[in-house]
């Protein structure tokens, strides 16, 4: 069964050049990753400092499997480093 995965991230104005080219380069290596659908990005306009991705995965596991490769892991570590606050995931199916 699919599962949408809700991304939230704070940015900075600080922040927000470098996270653009790491959300990039995140994007690029998820797009070729098995059971991967979609991704949407957002950026909140009535609240400063928040930024939104919806993806969609064939299953939980492929997402596990993405979240937990080493690849994903060193990005988001980059990320979380440079925006100063730990990316918060939320999992949802289809009912």
């Amino acid at each position: 069964m699919a599962v949408t995965i809700l991304i939230k991230r704070k940015v900075t104005p600080n922040s927000e050049a470098g996270l653009d080219l790491l959300l990039r380069k995140l994007r690029s290596l998820t797009v070729n990753q098995k059971g991967y659908i979609s991704g949407q990005s957002f950026r909140r306009i009535d609240q400063d400092g928040e930024s939104l991705v919806i993806s969609v995965w064939q299953a939980l596991g492929d997402w596990k499997r993405w979240t937990d490769s080493a690849e994903r892991i060193e990005l988001q570590n980059e990320i979380d480093l440079l925006v100063g606050d730990p990316t918060q995931y939320e999992i949802f199916e289809n009912v």
